[in-house]
């Protein structure tokens, strides 16, 4: 039974207690009457007319008296748009008031309260379930997979663009070379040519042998190819050699490089534009793209391990510990007045539209509905002016008659 079910039961508990009432003054009156009983038939007519007065007076409120309509019966229904107005003019004048609200709001102290509900685990926990049941998965369907992978492709390129790589390969290199590295990392690049020559032997005989005219019948390709053999093997042996001029030259050409990095505008937009450009090709796009993909499967993953979540874990945590981190005095005072001033500003610069709509609402309710919605929750009250009439008219009825017995 909900709560409306429950309040009708008690008004229609409390009706028939004050008929009942009402009915007991009518039995009185037949047995005054009856049996000549002066006292008690003057206690019973006064009680029938209290009882009956007070009867008409509570259903005229909410509607016509047995459906008759009498002049100035069903107030309510007939005055809504005025009842309405005026409640909407009083919550505005008399309630939104800075003085009033200003007292209320500190007696709250609604910073204390949020804090400690959300230091609770079980607190905390509700919130990140309701987030990871209801909020992230719905956000995760609504949005459009191909408009993120879109979105991630041009934010990554717009980051691409703002930054100097040609700047930063210059640092690199230039700490390379404040040291034995840069000797050492071209030795290394030497030893792996020297290595990778020796590898592929087989692949440049063979194009040298290409590349000889055909009248010399392949009697100079042996040679050709060991002269080209014994001439790089000859310098990339000179190269690695610390003091030799190949590797002066290398070591000159390395810091002139990085020289031109640091300072030319124009060769460190040629790196960026030359990253950019690799980034473009559609593997790499593929690959950016996929991120927000891999992304979202992992949420989901996770999410669907239910109390053992991860996500669900961590946010319960962070709640709990935001409670408890800002349940500092200075920090709840902050809170409060931030509260306070932003909520009392809201309100007094709209507090004639607060009372508008108050008016607005209670205009647009159907007459019934609205008799109906009062009298659920004022009518068992009300029924009580009834079981006051009887009684209270049956008093004076019985004091008129024994004055009247004394004069």
């Amino acid at each position: 039974m909900d709560n409306n079910q429950i309040k009708k039961a008690d008004l229609i508990k409390m009706k028939s207690v004050a008929l009942s009432v009402l009915g007991v003054a009518v039995i009185c009156f037949f047995i005054g009457f009856h049996y000549k009983i002066g006292w008690l038939k003057a206690f019973s007519e006064a009680a029938m007319v209290g009882g009956i007065a007070d009867w008409f007076a509570v259903v005229a409120l909410f509607k016509h008296p047995l459906g008759i309509p009498i002049p100035h019966t069903a107030l309510i229904p007939n005055n809504k748009d005025a009842i309405g107005q005026n409640l909407g003019t009083f919550v505005s004048d008399e309630f939104l008031i800075k003085e009033k609200l200003e007292v209320k709001l500190d007696e709250f102290d609604f910073a204390t309260k949020a804090t400690n509900w959300l230091k609770e685990e079980k607190n905390a926990a509700t919130i990140s379930s309701l987030v990871v049941e209801n909020v992230i998965p719905g956000v995760l369907k609504t949005i459009d997979d191909a408009n993120v992978k879109k979105f991630i492709q041009q934010q990554f390129e717009i980051k691409l663009k703002q930054l100097n790589f040609g700047e930063w390969i210059a640092i690199g290199l230039e700490s390379l070379s404040k040291d034995d590295k840069q000797a050492q990392l071209i030795t290394n690049v030497l030893t792996i040519l020297a290595a990778e020559l020796e590898a592929n032997k087989k692949e440049i005989r063979e194009k040298v042998k290409n590349a000889t005219p055909w009248y010399t019948l392949g009697v100079a390709d042996k040679k050709i190819a060991d002269g080209v053999f014994n001439g790089l093997y000859e310098f990339l042996d000179m190269a690695k050699q610390h003091d030799s001029s190949i590797r002066k030259k290398i070591n000159l050409y390395v810091l002139n490089f990085i020289e031109e990095l640091k300072n030319s505008p124009e060769m460190q937009q040629k790196i960026t534009t030359m990253i950019i450009e690799f980034t473009q090709k559609e593997e790499v796009q593929d690959y950016i793209g996929s991120i927000w993909q891999e992304l979202k499967q992992a949420v989901l993953a996770d999410l669907e391990k239910g109390e053992e979540s991860e996500i669900k874990l961590n946010l319960t945590n962070m709640i709990r510990n935001f409670g408890s981190n800002i349940q500092n005095d200075v920090i709840i005072v902050k809170v409060n007045n931030f509260i306070k001033i932003d909520l009392l500003g809201v309100l007094l610069r709209n507090k004639k539209a607060i009372g508008d709509l108050i008016a607005t609402s209670v205009q647009s309710w159907d007459k019934k509905e609205i008799a109906d919605k009062l009298e659920l929750e004022v009518g068992k009250d009300l029924q009580f002016i009834r079981i006051n009439g009887t009684v209270v008219g049956g008093i004076v009825g019985l004091v008129i008659y024994f004055v009247e017995q004394l004069m």
